[in-house]
């Protein structure tokens, strides 16, 4: 007999710090935006996150994807909070480490506005390895509806593969303020390195995730628009640009043959 993905447990602490975590998250973002007294985060920190800080920021443009990803977090706090999601064994599961994602995502915008760059380097890496585990647990506890696979599958999928381009940039940042040599090496050596790390990552995203598409949707957007920084911007790299636009295309090729092949 199959197992069931429902159980009787319909209480409500679970999805209510889940729905906490997403307005503290939100509010976060007002403030990470420039809003309610906020700094605006590519100026925040003496811009140390800026377009042409770093040979691994992404052009300004790029942050917008932050909406659509909010918007798609507060779906599934409010989907999750529904009676029939509340006994879905896959919300269960997710909920305190989405919560922990959101809490945690509200904690590297405070760091960055009070200037504590470093800080914010173990917090949004700690972030990765949270919605690292959110993602092996989806990828365990399949969606049962179509709903289901857009707002909570779409969402974290998003999450992850924005904050996957995101930890790049925030530890360039971090070691570019520190006046880090990086050991004689050149910084667009490690600017591809670090770009080669990246691409590996989404790769492995789409061989474990059998070809989901938010994952690589976001690290594609990422790359594509650090690409425009590199060309467009006052700290230009062809090399990092060609680089970040080639392993852009690799990763949604690569994610979209898996996915067509799952769908067989």
């Amino acid at each position: 007999m199959k197992p069931s993905n429902r159980t009787n447990d319909t209480s409500l602490r679970r999805p209510v710090i889940v729905a906490a975590s997403a307005a503290v998250a939100v509010i976060g973002s007002f403030i990470g935006s420039g809003a309610a007294g906020g700094t605006e985060i590519q100026k925040a920190s003496g811009g140390a996150l800026a377009a042409d800080a770093t040979l691994l920021a992404p052009y300004g443009s790029a942050f917008s994807i932050w909406s659509v990803i909010y918007l798609g977090l507060i779906a599934y706090a409010v989907w999750q909070f529904l009676p029939q999601q509340r006994r879905q064994l896959r919300h269960q599961r997710l909920g305190y480490h989405v919560a922990a994602s959101l809490l945690l995502n509200a904690a590297w915008i405070l760091s960055i506005q009070f200037d504590q760059l470093w800080l914010s380097v173990p917090i949004i890496v700690v972030l990765l390895l949270v919605l690292f585990w959110i993602f092996a647990l989806l990828r365990k506890n399949r969606s049962t509806s179509a709903v289901d696979a857009v707002v909570t599958d779409g969402s974290l999928g998003l999450y992850l593969g924005w904050v996957c381009v995101a930890t790049g940039a925030n530890i360039a940042a971090w070691t570019v303020s520190m006046g880090w040599s990086g050991f004689g090496i050149s910084g667009t050596l490690w600017a591809l390195g670090a770009l080669v790390v990246i691409v590996i990552i989404g790769l492995l995203l789409a061989v474990f995730g059998k070809g989901r598409l938010a994952p690589a949707a976001s690290i594609a957007w990422g790359l594509s628009w650090l690409a425009v920084a590199r060309i467009s911007g006052e700290l230009e790299s062809g090399a990092v640009a060609v680089a970040a636009l080639i392993g852009a295309a690799l990763v949604v090729l690569v994610t979209i043959t898996l996915r067509l092949r799952a769908m067989r």
